[in-house]
């Protein structure tokens, strides 16, 4: 029998068009369009249509968007899971689709979430990078050698990728170090060093808001960034959200973690851009692959569950 997870992308995976063939070939994906819509009060969906993606990249419109195209994806399927996580930003969706969180209310907060995190850096102040090859003890290492102000470990995608996060010119001096030590280093176009101690401002502002939330507990294990572990109740999942706007995502572990406790066969990845399932590839490939972002891929998806309508 499959045991299927859930895996839900964080923000990179944005583009002009998004949700566009569901919204086409379902009346529950207008539905929720219009329901985010209401929401957020203003037009999500002519946004994820129609761009421009200048406006659609800026972090408090990219975040929304990537959760409710991908919460359509996860409620279109049908597909019943046993567990799931989500990148950073993807786990509001995981949270939304366990029902720990209200759909309207989730993306309101990550609204929120994206204006708090652009916010506590000036643009141009902070950097983030992806290391390939080194181990993170490697890489941290490194970073203990340095005396150029904050750069952290903010990410551990998969065996191979890490990412960091700080000061503009500590992550200058980190690169720096790193490739003379025979790292690979590429710069990530992003708008604010996310996951480290500088999004201090954004973790304090979002925590107000978490508090004005009641959360339930997820009607299937969420496995939290922080903690790389499931949350079992309302104030749990409040609780990992907060460690999480400064703490480091640790994906691999958390992947790799919910394979094996939920002797998982199978991981879908509900949304645009298969990021995730080729970090899965690296992490963990036992599990079959699959992707669901648009009805095609989600007849295919079907199919090979063998549950083909």
């Amino acid at each position: 029998m499959a045991r299927i997870a859930a895996l839900f992308p964080g923000q990179g995976s944005q583009s002009v068009g998004m949700g566009a063939a569901f919204l086409d070939a379902a009346e529950e994906a207008r539905e929720l369009f219009e329901e985010a819509d209401r929401a957020l009060g203003f037009s999500l969906s002519s946004l994820c249509l129609s761009g421009p993606l200048e406006k659609l990249t800026l972090t408090e419109n990219a975040q929304p968007a990537i959760l409710c195209v991908s919460y359509i994806c996860f409620r279109l399927s049908g597909i019943e899971v046993c567990c799931g996580a989500g990148h950073s930003l993807g786990e509001y969706t995981a949270l939304a689709a366990a029902e720990a969180i209200d759909f309207p209310e989730a993306l309101r907060l990550v609204h929120k979430r994206g204006r708090y995190m652009q916010e506590a850096v000036p643009q141009g102040q902070g950097k983030m990078a992806a290391v390939m090859g080194p181990a993170p003890e490697e890489i941290q290492a490194v970073i203990g050698k340095l005396d150029a102000g904050i750069v952290e470990i903010a990410n551990l995608n998969s065996p191979g990728q890490t990412v960091v996060a700080g000061e503009a010119k500590a992550v200058d001096a980190f690169c720096a170090a790193m490739s003379a030590a025979g790292g690979k280093l590429i710069p990530l176009n992003v708008s604010a060093p996310f996951h480290c101690t500088l999004m201090k401002p954004a973790a304090e502002s979002l925590s107000k808001d978490l508090d004005t939330i009641s959360f339930r507990a997820p009607k299937f294990p969420v496995y939290a960034n922080y903690s790389a572990s499931p949350v079992a109740s309302g104030d749990e999942v409040r609780e990992a959200l907060k460690k999480q706007v400064c703490g480091t995502v640790r994906w691999t572990e958390s992947v790799l973690r919910l394979v094996a406790d939920e002797q998982v066969t199978h991981c879908i990845e509900f949304g645009a851009g298969g990021v995730l399932s080729k970090l899965l590839k690296r992490i963990n490939p036992a599990p079959q692959r699959l992707e669901v972002s648009d009805p095609a891929s989600l007849a295919k998806t079907r199919t090979a569950l063998g549950t083909a309508v």
